[in-house]
């Protein structure tokens, strides 16, 4: 018997106009491996935001109970033709509780358990997921669950590819996000060094709070001199960022390069041998990502995304992975939240521009049932 529940959709239309709505809508019976979760709670993570609202003017939009409406100025708005004309769901993840399923056993085995999924439209009063894609949370509660996918397994997979690498230390330029405390509780368990950049004095005493050996504050004085020495003392030549525009990778290759040279025992036009690496896996920063000619040609810069990552581990590091997520939720890989928010209160215009704003330690969670 079909289920009927309110649910998030996001529309871009070919002239700029971003509609934003809830709706109702009838959810169909699963099938097959496929269960339905009645959703308890669902984080805003920035990899939701560039479906959700993307480069919208959120000022200047029009606000009524449970829908928006803002212009996507260009260049964006042609930079997101395939869209277009699409009504598409949001929402990564969340948890709440499977209340039916197909026919398989492994979806049976869910019904009546609370579990953390990743549907992709869980901004939903129901979900229909994957029993494969599920994680029973036991004695957990969905809010602790809601969080336990895409930044705790984006966390694990930087470790996982740095290891691939042969890497025993890796650098991460915006420290003191969620997923950045994630790495600094998961590098401190594993042995594995970390230099974390942040921007403010209190990041840099959260992170050493918890342990981070190699905080860099870009905010001050000798800020370059500082990040030569974390990397001369770890060996990290290797890192993530989620900023993307900007300045953020030069900065890390040049220091990198730096720390190279002076090891170097012979001059070289071509600068050092030394192998450099950094991986973008977000656009913080909308705007060009910049790079300058002054780390030699030993360098190299790749995307990094946690779906084909998955894709590639294959099964068994997988379920390592998320076994080590569900064994350490509340700690290793503890989210908190700035704020709750229903389903109509996600879409007002004071909630739209602050979590737009992706603050260090201001999470909203939806909460689409109350």
């Amino acid at each position: 018997m079909a289920t009927t529940g309110k649910q998030l959709f996001t529309t871009l239309d070919a002239d700029g106009t971003l509609t934003v709505a809830i709706e109702d809508v009838t959810f169909p019976d699963p099938t097959g491996n496929q269960v339905l979760v009645k959703m308890e709670a669902a984080p805003i993570n920035p990899s939701d935001l560039a479906i959700l609202v993307g480069a919208a003017d959120l000022e200047n939009a029009s606000y009524t109970p449970g829908k928006f409406v803002a212009t996507v100025p260009e260049p964006f708005n042609a930079g997101s033709k395939a869209r277009h004309g699409l009504k598409l769901p949001a929402g990564n993840e969340g948890a709440g509780t499977v209340i039916a399923a197909g026919d398989s056993d492994a979806a049976k085995a869910l019904v009546g358990q609370r579990v953390s999924c990743v549907p992709g439209n869980a901004y939903s009063q129901y979900c229909i997921a994957d029993a494969s894609m599920c994680l029973a949370l036991g004695d957990h509660t969905a809010e602790d669950g809601a969080s336990a996918f895409v930044n705790p397994m984006t966390a694990l997979g930087f470790v996982e590819t740095a290891r691939a690498d042969r890497q025993d230390a890796m650098l991460h330029t915006v420290g003191a996000s969620n997923l950045g405390q994630m790495l600094t509780r998961i590098c401190k368990e594993d042995g594995i060094g970390l230099v974390n950049i942040v921007r403010k004095t209190s990041q840099a005493d959260l992170l050493a709070g918890l342990g981070s050996t190699h905080v860099v504050n870009s905010s001050e004085d000798g800020f370059m001199q500082q990040l030569c020495s974390a990397i001369e003392d770890t060996g990290a030549f290797y890192g993530f960022d989620p900023i993307g525009g900007g300045h953020a990778v030069d900065t890390a290759f040049k220091a990198m390069e730096q720390v190279a040279v002076s090891k170097m025992t012979e001059y070289s036009r071509y600068g050092s041998n030394q192998p450099k690496r950094m991986f973008i896996y977000g656009r913080l920063d909308t705007g060009p990502t910049i790079l300058t000619p002054s780390y030699g040609f030993g360098w190299t810069l790749s995307g990094w995304l946690l779906f084909p990552f998955l894709q590639s581990a294959g099964r068994e590091t997988v379920d390592r992975m998320r076994k080590r997520v569900r064994d350490n939720l509340t700690t290793t890989f503890a989210s908190p939240y700035k704020t709750r928010v229903n389903l109509d209160e996600m879409l007002t215009k004071e909630a739209v521009t602050d979590y737009r704003g992706m603050k260090t330690g201001e999470k909203y969670l939806v909460t689409p049932w109350s």
